[in-house]
């Protein structure tokens, strides 16, 4: 948690009495990540972190090291700049516009799972194709999942994090 305290004027550097105590957001890295459609799982993964410290980091007043805030960049592909607060500012124009041809894609390769016909095969294939064309990184986008979350399996469900003691069936 980050602390941000009141010097009292007047005083010298050295005297730096915590007399007001107010949490300061620093960073947005939960709403960029909700807008790039990764899972907090899925990030966990990909940074090689316990889910847990995964899902502290992200809090807006967590304090976090620049080498934590460089594996985020990484794993949500967005410059560093947007993932730290600035009050006034929206999330840049192209990290939106990456979020929207995510979103695109997944409704893309969804489209093509569902179509029967060759014809609306062909053409979601076309817009898939020219999606990647626009964005190359698109192209290991999976579709929307239809139901929950497709894990691998050496994956395991949330009931594993929060396992119970087998007293309490007894």
């Amino acid at each position: 948690m980050s602390i941000v305290h009141d010097r009292s004027v007047g005083g010298s550097l050295g005297d730096f009495s915590p007399t007001r105590a107010v949490q300061q957001k620093l960073h947005r890295i939960a709403t960029v990540r909700n807008q790039q459609d990764v899972s907090l799982r899925s990030a966990s993964r990909r940074m090689g972190r316990k889910m847990s410290t995964v899902r502290s980091q992200e809090e807006e007043t967590q304090d976090l090291r620049i080498s934590d805030l460089i594996r985020w960049q990484k794993v949500l592909g967005v410059p560093l700049q947007d993932l730290l607060v600035d009050p006034e500012a929206p999330l840049s124009k192209s990290v939106m516009e990456r979020a929207q041809l995510v979103r695109l894609m997944k409704s893309a390769a969804a489209i093509k799972e569902v179509v029967e016909s060759e014809g609306a095969n062909r053409l979601a294939t076309m817009l898939i194709q020219q999606l990647i064309d626009i964005m190359p990184e698109l192209e290991h986008v999976s579709a929307w999942h239809s139901v929950g979350q497709r894990r691998s399996p050496e994956e395991y469900g949330r009931i594993v994090e929060r396992s119970i003691n087998d007293d309490m069936f007894t």
